[in-house]
């Protein structure tokens, strides 16, 4: 397990200021579309927040419990009532800001010292508290700030004013997205066996893999919303039915209850609408590129619609920009996408013996709980 750093603890207070950021702009934005007698695009915004942070809530709370087992149930308790009061994430920033700061200014460990070793411990306290925060955040940015992405760039294309909250809404889910995206791929080869450090070159070529593919994704099912909403809810349902479906058919072991399992499939085939993700930790050079090949086919399909039907609106959005935006976008993601995956990604996502899928119980209970939550995440 590779160490928590100077620079993991600056990205770490990052992450808390544009999580912090991003619930006043929220808001922000919200109360100035009341104000603005637009009632039903602030009450989709708080929809996605609401939505957002109840399942972030309950997965966290899940953690707590999973974690703390057989521990003072007084505790749980206090921990229960915070996150009730949707305040979870925050108990985990402490958390992640106590250890990370002992494992980076206060500690130091060696390479080949035991992990039951007190630095070592330290260590391993700091990189599993930031995986958790990092896992929490992944399901915030594509349960949330995603679709509110969506739903700026709709009413900028709908209505075609400029405003500063809106500008400010866009960017701050730009820079959330990317903070999210790079911090899960951080932790993801911090907590992993067999994985490399994430350096600087890599972290920019999954970044702009990542944002590029999904403004794409954005601006075509966007466009295909001002044609006709009914018709986008039905593709994006679907395409939800197709993620949730391939989910299942993998077997995810994510979650200890079956309930909690299928939340968490549930999430995922909503992450897969937008992005996609390894969720075994397999090989999916097929997947993906069926995955990428549908998008790419359903994008050229809505741009085709819009220049031989030539819809009235057409003027109004500035088609022209916004088609070569789609398809740069679009082409420049997947030139990313085949970047990183030929010079950067790692061939090995962990040891055999630590991913192998057996059913609860088969593993010692204590090792599922402290190495097997991140492994049986969702992968790239």
């Amino acid at each position: 397990m590779m160490k928590f750093t100077k620079q993991n603890f600056i990205f770490l207070v990052g992450g808390i200021i544009i999580y912090v950021v991003d619930i006043g702009v929220d808001f922000w934005v919200a109360s100035k579309y009341f104000c603005q007698g637009q009632y039903r695009w602030g009450i989709l915004i708080l929809c996605f927040r609401g939505l957002s942070s109840l399942i972030t809530q309950v997965f966290s709370y899940e953690w707590f419990k999973n974690d703390w087992e057989g521990t003072d149930t007084g505790k749980l308790k206090w921990i229960f009532l915070v996150h009730l009061f949707q305040c979870g994430i925050f108990i985990r920033y402490w958390f992640a800001l106590k250890y990370g700061c002992q494992a980076a200014f206060k500690q130091k460990s060696s390479g080949d010292a035991s992990e039951t070793d007190p630095p070592n411990f330290i260590q391993k306290q700091a990189v599993d508290a930031v995986a958790d925060i990092n896992m929490l955040r992944v399901f915030k940015t594509f349960l949330e700030t995603t679709p509110q992405l969506f739903v700026q760039i709709y009413i900028l294309m709908e209505h075609g004013k400029n405003n500063f909250c809106q500008y400010a809404a866009i960017i701050t889910s730009f820079c959330s997205i990317s903070f999210s995206t790079v911090d899960y791929q951080i932790s993801l080869r911090k907590s992993l066996p067999d994985k490399d450090e994430f350096r600087v070159l890599p972290k920019l070529v999954y970044v702009f893999y990542k944002l590029l593919t999904i403004t794409s994704w954005i601006l075509s099912i966007s466009l295909m919303t001002l044609l006709n909403v009914r018709s986008s809810v039905i593709l994006l349902i679907f395409l939800w039915i197709c993620g949730f479906t391939w989910t299942l058919k993998q077997h995810t072991t994510f979650c200890k209850s079956k309930k909690m399992e299928y939340l968490y499939r549930t999430v995922v085939g909503i992450i897969l609408i937008f992005t996609f993700f390894n969720i075994k930790g397999r090989k999916t050079k097929v997947c993906i590129s069926i995955y990428y090949a549908t998008h790419t086919i359903i994008t050229l399909g809505i741009l085709f619609v819009y220049m031989f039907w030539k819809p009235s609106i057409i003027k109004e959005i500035h088609f022209t920009i916004v088609s070569i935006l789609t398809i740069l976008s679009l082409v420049l993601g997947i030139v990313f996408l085949v970047v990183y995956y030929r010079l950067f990604h790692p061939t090995a996502y962990c040891r055999p013996q630590a991913c192998s899928d057996e059913v609860d119980g088969q593993a010692g209970q204590k090792d599922r709980v402290e190495i097997g939550r991140f492994q049986n995440f969702i992968m790239q």
